[in-house]
């Protein structure tokens, strides 16, 4: 067995893989690690060496890559699953360091320790100017209970703090058990003397803290991101510092990396880091004796632990099941769009032959597709079962074998303000939508959606075109629906709905306008990746 490390690791790491009694590894670095790929089995990588097709093709009997860190994006995935190598990272690994790092601005924050330092350091000694304040008995809003939000949480108990936290994505079982109450994010703006943001970047969440949004908060409310710099929009932020409504804010990540000169800087309540908060000596230990823990388990055993693309399978068993996977996550990010509330529930239910198979595969790419919207890194059929039970939710699968059936799968998502359901078949070998809460409708599952209930009286239709084409929108399909009269309860109004698929993605403003028609109930945009 050859492994071949192109870039430094840390030292144990490094004596565990010699450890391995008959094994050969080789300590390369980015510029001389490709002579060494025509034998290798495994490939041990960090960000520098690019893994892309060439590399792939000179390393015939590659098995494995691992990367000691989180982001894989200097890998080619769809070429590594095409060349049969599994890819698999280390998520998690610097959560402690990015944890310690957010409370280390918080309290920088509350005592003023860079401005005093300077002060001091410049011959004064100003103590009354920085009265500080303290962290216990403050209310702590932690926006993303992933696994850093988890760990900050953990971190802010000691200084008895109140500790709050949105994320549709955890079970409110899942978040009291941590010692976080579950709020809105509204609620969590209004409450919060500190606010942390560790959410991944999406449509929903880029420039979430916005004018709007800090309008909401408390005056003098603090802000920490340590997450990704496009969450906080910088002018309005910018705005709200100088205006006293913001009263500081710790920035590790900004939207430009180096950002140069920034506006920014020059306010003294802004306190910056160059995107240091999982660069700690123990976070580069951890992932990379977990990276090598991980590829030597799969090398002995086959057993793929953060694997980031496709498992194992025949080239038979990929072919018969690729369109039904391809089905599954398409369709759990479509339910994952139009759910509202906490979910706790993830229903499959197969029709047909699919429920004759081994629907592993299929049950993990509905939850790679639920769950993606609420990850820094991508879920998949390998580490989306894992990801759903970290989270607390309950993954229940039904089977419906029946052989007059078409073979359909629908994907249910039932949270604490109600049940959200989606039906969906492969049809000319695309996927395709054909019901939604219970009500046929036949739209495309590709590309940027919009998604509307409406009570079904007249003119809503109109309405709906309306209001994209007087804002430049345009629509490339419309499909209707209309629930059955016989599953109406009594005295309520019949519930029609629509998915309209569109040239671009449907703003927040233009959504806002569709509620404007009291008939409207829901209005959802669903960005689906083209097919």
């Amino acid at each position: 067995m050859k492994i071949l490390v192109a870039e430094p690791l840390a030292p144990a790491a490094v004596e565990l893989l010699h450890a391995q009694a008959g094994w050969e590894v080789v300590i390369a670095d980015p510029k001389t690690y490709r002579q060494h790929l025509a034998d290798c089995d495994a490939l041990v990588v960090r960000s520098a060496v690019k893994v892309d097709k060439d590399v792939l093709a000179s390393a015939p009997k590659l098995r494995v890559i691992g990367r000691a860190g989180v982001g894989v994006d200097n890998v080619d995935l769809p070429a590594a699953t095409d060349a049969g190598v599994l890819v698999m990272n280390t998520p998690g690994g610097n959560a402690i360091s990015v944890a310690e790092h957010t409370l280390a601005l918080m309290l920088s924050m509350a005592r003023a320790v860079p401005q005093a330092n300077t002060s001091t350091k410049s011959g004064k000694w100003e103590k009354k100017k920085f009265l500080g304040n303290e962290l216990r008995g403050k209310t702590l809003g932690v926006v993303g209970l992933g696994s850093i939000g988890r760990e900050v949480v953990k971190r802010a108990k000691p200084f008895e703090m109140r500790i709050i936290g949105h994320d549709p994505y955890v079970s409110a079982q899942s978040a009291s058990a941590a010692g976080v109450e579950l709020v809105s994010l509204a609620d969590l703006y209004r409450q919060s003397d500190f606010i942390t943001l560790h959410v991944a970047l999406t449509p929903e969440t880029n420039r979430m803290l916005n004018a709007s949004a800090f309008a909401q908060m408390k005056d003098g409310v603090r802000i920490v991101n340590c997450a990704r710099g496009e969450l906080v929009d910088q002018k309005d932020l910018q705005a709200a510092v100088e205006s006293g409504k913001v009263g500081g804010a710790g920035l590790d990540v900004f939207e430009k990396e180096p950002p140069g000169e920034n506006e920014l800087f020059r306010l003294d309540p802004i306190i910056a880091t160059p995107h240091i908060a999982g660069s700690t000596e123990e976070a580069q230990e951890i992932v990379g004796i977990r990276i090598v823990e991980q590829m030597l388990e799969y090398l002995k055993s086959g057993v793929a632990l953060n694997a980031v693309n496709m498992p194992a399978m025949t080239a038979e068993q990929y072919r018969a099941l690729r369109p039904y996977v391809n089905l599954a996550e398409r369709l759990g990010l479509f339910v994952s769009h139009i759910a509202s509330g906490n979910a706790h529930t993830i229903r499959f239910v197969y029709c047909g032959r699919l429920a004759e198979n081994n629907t592993q595969i299929l049950r993990n790419a509905g939850l790679a597709g639920v769950l993606s919207r609420s990850l820094e890194y991508r879920a998949n059929v390998v580490n989306a079962m894992q990801i759903a039970t970290q989270r607390g939710y309950r993954v229940v699968e039904e089977l419906e074998p029946d052989q007059g059936r078409m073979d359909a799968i629908r994907i249910e998502i039932e949270s604490d303000t109600g049940c959200s359901s989606a039906l969906g078949a492969v049809v000319l070998d695309k996927p395709r939508l054909l019901q939604v809460e219970n009500i046929s409708c036949e739209a495309t599952l590709d590309g940027n959606l919009m998604y509307s209930k409406n009570e079904d009286v007249p003119g809503v239709i109109g309405f709906l075109g309306t209001v994209l084409g007087k804002n430049g929108i345009n629509i490339a399909n419309f499909a209707l629906g209309r629930q059955d009269p016989s599953a109406r309860k009594d005295g309520e109004p019949l519930i029609a709905i629509s998915i309209v698929e569109t040239d671009q993605l449907v703003p927040d403003n233009v959504i806002s306008q569709i509620f404007e028609n009291k008939a409207v109930k829901v209005a959802r945009r669903v960005a689906l990746p083209h097919v």
